[in-house]
């Protein structure tokens, strides 16, 4: 007999990720039925018509296709050659092979050179895992955190659904601590104090607290001053601090700037505090979601607790090496005088350029439509607006009813979470600046006659 849905883990069945859900299933049917869909449901910048970098290409097409070197060097400039030729070498046996666990150690030294360059403090290379996306590396810290089902982690409300999901299946507790929306999505101490106070009023071991920042799906950013108080008060409570800073190239307000919670441990002297910090080369400006690449970096883990961790790593043997080499490209870009260095910044400043102008349109766009409230999009990729429905009208059924009549694909507010009472949809800045147009003008018919 085949295996039946109920023999499936109770965890499984009752886990949820929103921007993969039955909306976006739905999107797929219609757009295989000849719909023309608009996809704003997921940052996937290539999925709608953001170019690769061509540095990142091409080195990483050297280290699939070594030849390539010999049988047409004319069409590669010659730092790419020289970097494809390093990292090749570093890897020892090529990308078709193993790294080890932690991933080639001449990546993560590149990562910890990184890290020191964007922070002013020392990394070590040791403490640095290569991971397939961010993704993986979250999965992995919150897997040591929960040891059983009455231990809990915090994570802001709204949130990312890779949160919640791994949290159900590993049957921890999720602990909801709400983000101020009238305050541009900032959070507070007397909130995140709330927040805590109940958790163990009902008998939850917290363990840890996840921040996002820029944040998704607010779009928030984190100063320096925030990121300290977090820290204090994961100290004053004994809580590991998750770090998802994947989004920290996408800033668009002036004056705005990415603080890292490593920086700020680091100004601090702190060294009672487990951080993990999370980084990934599908977002900023590099946009390769497929190639899947990313790092997890711990700061004050005790060295029987990081053994626990490699050998985590280690049942997968290592992250995937494509990736491991796009990371490499993302921390090591080409160097003022290098010969691939000019088109590299006007690639990336292209890039930057144009998300800015649509986080700008999209907030703008949407606050002229009556019964739509959208916050500035301060960074990330997204913006997370607030409706105004009819009575007994849900953000589900409304991006449903939008998908069906317009083609445009948005994820409900409930699937990130939110203040109970409220609805909201989560959108990407992503789609080209003239399809952010015909998303607005579209959605500003629908949601106008929508009753």
């Amino acid at each position: 007999m085949t295996i039946q849905l109920k023999e499936l883990a109770k965890t499984v069945l009752e886990t949820e990720y929103a921007v993969r859900g039955p909306i976006v299933a739905r999107a797929q049917e219609l757009e295989r039925q000849g719909k023309d869909i608009i996809y704003c449901n997921i940052g996937n910048p290539q999925a709608l018509k953001q170019k690769p970098l061509t540095f990142i290409r091409q080195v990483l097409s050297i280290c699939q296709y070594p030849d390539l070197m010999d049988k047409c060097p004319e069409q590669f400039p010659p730092d790419v050659i020289d970097v494809a030729k390093k990292v090749l070498d570093g890897t020892k046996h090529g990308v078709g092979a193993y790294s080890e666990s932690k991933g080639v150690r001449l990546i993560r030294e590149a990562v910890a050179e990184f890290i020191h360059e964007r922070d002013g403090i020392p990394a070590d290379p040791d403490a640095i895992y290569l991971t397939d996306g961010a993704s993986k590396g979250v999965q992995t810290a919150l897997r040591v955190l929960i040891s059983g089902p009455q231990d809990g982690i915090m994570i802001p409300i709204p949130q990312y659904p890779l949160y919640s999901a791994t949290l159900t299946l590993y049957e921890g507790k999720q602990i909801d601590y709400y983000l101020d929306e009238n305050n541009d999505w900032k959070l507070s101490k007397e909130m995140l104090e709330v927040s805590l106070f109940e958790a163990k009023r009902f008998g939850v071991n917290v363990k840890g607290i996840c921040v996002l920042s820029p944040g998704n799906p607010t779009g928030s950013v984190l100063d320096g001053d925030n990121i300290s108080m977090i820290i204090d008060f994961a100290r004053e409570h004994n809580l590991s601090i998750l770090a998802d800073e994947v989004y920290q190239e996408n800033i668009y307000i002036p004056g705005n700037s990415f603080t890292s919670f490593a920086k700020v441990m680091g100004e601090k002297r702190e060294r009672d505090v487990s951080l993990f910090s999370f980084h990934s080369c599908s977002k900023g400006f590099l946009g390769e979601c497929g190639q899947r690449g990313g790092y997890m970096e711990i700061r004050n883990i005790p060295s029987e607790v990081v053994d626990q961790i490699t050998k985590l790593q280690s049942i997968s043997l290592c992250s995937n090496l494509t990736g491991q080499v796009a990371v490499y490209c993302m921390v090591r870009p080409p160097k003022p005088g290098d010969p691939s260095h000019d088109q590299y910044i006007a690639e990336r400043d292209g890039i930057l350029s144009e998300l800015k102008k649509r986080a700008l349109i999209l907030a703008e766009s949407l606050n002229k439509i009556p019964g739509i409230d959208c916050k500035a999009v301060a960074g990330a990729m997204y913006a997370f607006p607030k409706l105004a429905l009819p009575p007994g009208r849900t953000d589900e059924t409304y991006c449903m009813t939008l998908l069906e009549e317009e083609g445009i694909c948005f994820v409900p507010g409930s699937g990130f979470g939110q203040v109970p009472g409220t609805a909201h949809f989560r959108t990407t800045i992503l789609p080209p600046t003239d399809k952010i147009q015909s998303v607005v003008e579209r959605l500003k018919k629908f949601h106008l006659s929508y009753k």
